[in-house]
């Protein structure tokens, strides 16, 4: 069993997070490494991640999936975590996700968002979650309400999941390989706020309807 003075790597898939990235990498605790995966930022988040001592990894291929993979491979710690870049998580609540896994009671730990104002998980990003998380009930057997941003598990397993979306489908296809290996899941409420800037999906309807087309895509893939 790790103990709390081991490091974990903290994978951020990032695309144009300049505004979040100051606040974010300032607040990660101590033990927690940032490992930023830009895919394809434009407004200098690369420069001010490596500024504030994150490991940067440029990610060409676009993709949320892409990103969050590339950072996976790029990290080195025996248990990692994934955060959203844009500020709606607090670093400071990563124990949350990360603890149950270190402790061995859980194999793969979500953050349930609990949303602290209305601005912070609009209504039509809230009703895809609904409909999916139903679906992933019902299809895997996983007792989840939501598909948390913020999640934690062992690296090496993860990687052994063979995941192949990269992009929006990431996320879903990681729990259900996951629960078809017969993971120990698991969900707890997180902190949730409003995103620093433009959202990029769950802040847009189009982004919202992208995303639930390509993690539709992967639930009737294992439907086939």
């Amino acid at each position: 069993m790790e103990t709390a003075t081991q490091p974990i790597d903290v994978v951020l898939p990032c695309l144009n997070e300049a505004g979040a990235l100051p606040w974010l990498l300032t607040r990660m605790p101590a033990g927690y490494r940032p490992v930023v995966a830009d895919n394809g930022s434009t407004d200098g988040s690369a420069r001010i991640a490596a500024g504030h001592g994150a490991t940067v990894v440029d990610v060409p291929q676009r993709g949320f999936g892409a990103a969050c993979h590339a950072g996976l491979l790029a990290a080195t710690s025996d248990l990692v975590c994934i955060m959203d870049a844009d500020g709606s998580f607090d670093p400071q609540d990563l124990e949350i996700v990360s603890s149950p896994v270190r402790n061995g009671t859980v194999d793969l730990m979500l953050g349930r968002r609990a949303p602290q104002a209305l601005s912070a998980w609009p209504a039509h990003a809230r009703l895809g979650n609904i409909v999916l998380s139903a679906e992933l009930r019902r299809r895997a057997g996983v007792r989840l309400h939501d598909l948390g941003p913020m999640r934690a598990a062992r690296r090496q397993d993860l990687l052994a999941l063979d995941l192949t979306d990269r992009r929006f489908g990431y996320p879903l296809e990681m729990v259900m390989r996951a629960a078809a290996a017969g993971w120990r899941i698991g969900e707890a409420p997180v902190p949730y706020y409003p995103r620093t800037g433009k959202s990029k999906v769950t802040g847009t309807v189009g982004g919202t309807v992208k995303a639930v087309r390509d993690m539709r895509r992967v639930l009737a893939a294992y439907a086939a």
